[in-house]
């Protein structure tokens, strides 16, 4: 099973970015996806989830109205559509998936795979 993420890269603040994540292994539409994201000396944290169907999605406060989570299980694709982007949201970005469940949680430890990570740094 593998998570290929990718679509990162150096914005200014107030731009916009799309990140990709292609999965392979396993049909990932059966199950949510999840965006997590880690900023050098930080922990990593939850950004974005989106249950297997799409029609449940959850997002952190701090991109809530900014970022958009969607999915296409056709593809076995999930993305991050990142707008008004900040200095703050400078970090590596993975994508992840559980091993069963058809609903994301904001805890990584619910996530049993996960993408090798693209870098998004934004410039003030």
């Amino acid at each position: 099973v593998q998570l290929q993420a990718c679509g990162g890269g150096l914005v200014q603040a107030g731009g916009s970015l799309r990140l990709s994540c292609v999965g392979s292994g396993r049909t990932f539409s059966r199950y949510a996806m999840g965006w997590f994201r880690q900023a050098p000396g930080k922990e990593r944290e939850f950004v974005a989830t989106i249950s297997w169907k799409g029609g449940t999605t959850d997002y952190s406060e701090s991109v809530k109205g900014r970022f958009t989570i969607s999915r296409d299980n056709g593809k076995n694709a999930v993305y991050l559509q990142m707008n008004s982007l900040k200095p703050e949201d400078t970090a590596v970005y993975y994508c992840a998936a559980p091993r069963s469940a058809s609903f994301g949680s904001q805890w990584s430890s619910s996530y049993e795979y996960w993408g090798q990570g693209t870098l998004v740094t934004v410039s003030s």
